[in-house]
């Protein structure tokens, strides 16, 4: 007889709801340039590369852990608090994504970046709400796939990415470079507050990392574009 603990249920609901996510932001492209789309979801010659498959067997670790275990604990204080984060993050990164489509989806946007909704608090809010990890009480090595594909995301593919395909396309307009300066680039935070702390602050503690930056002139850490 076959059996499914809470431990299996959760981290292969996190798996197929990172699957699906993904997949999602490359179908309705949400960075608007093809470099985004190679670098998120890898090669579209359907030959996969070492990376590609590094990065695919480090994400489903956590299911691989989980379901080659044969312990079927009760349930706990830390699969609640699981299922909580997990539900938090779900919700956010799926709100993120649908109030995204719908503002590209409407004619009057056309050619402006997304600041309405959870977007007005944070310029990655779907990334926000992905990287909320899952841990309901399994094997320490489950953690290994959520924090990879944060540091890809943060790093790699995700903002980087986002961050210069933005500052390209709007790097000369004056409003975008005040959503940039009060709009954190992660967690989501009121913009009269985030535009209020101190550089040092944003860079340790909100993953202000001057790399999203890089594509822009600077003043002091900050972006003002003259393009």
């Amino acid at each position: 007889m076959i059996t499914i603990n809470n431990e299996q249920c959760v981290i292969n609901s996190y798996s197929l709801f990172v699957t699906a996510l993904l997949k999602f932001d490359k179908v309705t492209d949400f960075a608007g340039n093809s470099d985004f789309a190679r670098g998120h979801m890898g090669s579209t010659s359907g030959v996969i590369s070492f990376d590609e498959a590094v990065w695919v067997w480090t994400v489903s670790l956590p299911v691989t852990i989980v379901n080659a275990s044969d312990k079927d604990p009760s349930i706990g204080a830390a699969d609640i608090i699981g299922w909580i984060m997990w539900s938090i993050g779900f919700s956010i990164e799926a709100t993120a994504d649908q109030q995204k489509l719908s503002f590209k989806n409407s004619p009057s946007n056309r050619g402006k970046w997304c600041d309405v909704g959870v977007w007005k608090y944070s310029r990655h809010p779907n990334y926000f709400g992905d990287s909320i990890p899952v841990l309901v009480g399994a094997e320490w090595l489950v953690v290994i796939g959520p924090v990879f594909l944060t540091l890809l995301l943060l790093f790699v593919s995700g903002l980087p990415l986002l961050e210069a395909s933005a500052d390209k396309k709007f790097g000369s307009v004056d409003e975008y470079r005040q959503y940039k300066r009060v709009t954190s680039p992660l967690v989501p935070l009121p913009p009269a507050v985030y535009g209020n702390l101190p550089l040092w602050f944003k860079k340790i503690f909100l993953f202000e990392f001057p790399i999203y930056s890089k594509s822009l002139p600077q003043e002091g850490y900050m972006v003002v574009s003259t393009l």
